[in-house]
């Protein structure tokens, strides 16, 4: 009984994606379509997919299930409209796209669908990587990734695929021994005023502090983002108070303003 109705509920879901498939077919019609649906291009959704990640990406930070749901159904809309898109010039379907992701899921996941034991979660990440370099039939572990995609994150996800050969610190107390020898080169450089050596040794820190992020299970992007939120609530919160006092923080000192920086963060 229970089975019928979860097949049931599983029915009605899909009836829902095919709708959205449709209307998206509608809306794309050469005659009777949307002006602006129909002048759009892969090119022009970019935008649009980068924004909607990232307030999807928000909405999960602030925990708020409605926001989520809605920013899901935006970035589903992309998803199908850039399929739609394919579709038309005769490349593949969604029904294509979807059976690809299944597929990798099954065959990505034999602890599950198959024989494969596996003891932890990082066994399973380890048996990840090397089941995409034999499909994709890599030289490399390392992926080539999107020159778009932010540094910091690439440099994160690099080093946790080389970890998944044992290339890598015990822990995050070493790794972090790293970044204070980093530091150090980084400051004879400045010392030396020689700045492109700078530039590599900054490179250098960057990628070691990535690296004890990644030890202790931290994205260093959303972290380096929370900072940034945090500086700029604080910073603001000094020109507020400035301007109270009918200051202009531009002809400010810096005593005057470490003092209202302390004073944000008790606030």
């Amino acid at each position: 009984m229970m089975g019928s109705a979860s097949r049931q509920v599983g029915k009605s879901k899909m009836k829902e994606f095919d709708k959205l498939v449709r209307i998206m077919k509608k809306l794309r019609h050469p005659e009777s379509g949307c002006p602006w649906d129909n002048k759009q291009t892969e090119e022009s959704l970019r935008e649009y997919i980068l924004e909607e990640s990232h307030e999807l990406i928000e909405a999960i930070e602030g925990k708020d299930p409605d926001k989520i749901r809605e920013e899901l159904g935006d970035l589903l809309l992309q998803i199908v409209f850039l399929t739609r898109l394919q579709e038309e010039k005769g490349h593949f379907t969604i029904r294509e796209v979807l059976e690809t992701i299944i597929g990798k899921l099954v065959h990505r996941h034999p602890h599950i669908f198959g024989d494969t034991k596996v003891s932890d979660a990082e066994e399973v990440r380890v048996n990840w990587e090397r089941i995409k370099m034999d499909e994709k039939k890599k030289e490399s572990i390392l992926s080539d990734y999107p020159e778009r995609m932010p540094a910091l994150l690439t440099a994160h996800r690099i080093a946790s695929q080389a970890s998944g050969v044992g290339f890598d610190w015990n822990n995050a107390l070493q790794a972090l021994e790293k970044v204070e020898e980093e530091a150090g080169e980084l400051k004879r450089e400045i010392q030396e005023q020689r700045m492109a050596e700078a530039e590599q040794e900054i490179g250098d820190l960057l990628f070691a502090v990535a690296n004890v992020a990644r030890l202790l299970r931290i994205n260093p992007e959303f972290a380096l983002a929370g900072t940034n939120r945090k500086f700029s609530k604080r910073f603001r919160f000094i020109e507020k108070e400035m301007k109270k006092a009918g200051k202009d923080i531009r002809h400010s000192t810096l005593e005057e303003m470490e003092s209202l920086w302390q004073q944000s963060k008790k606030e």
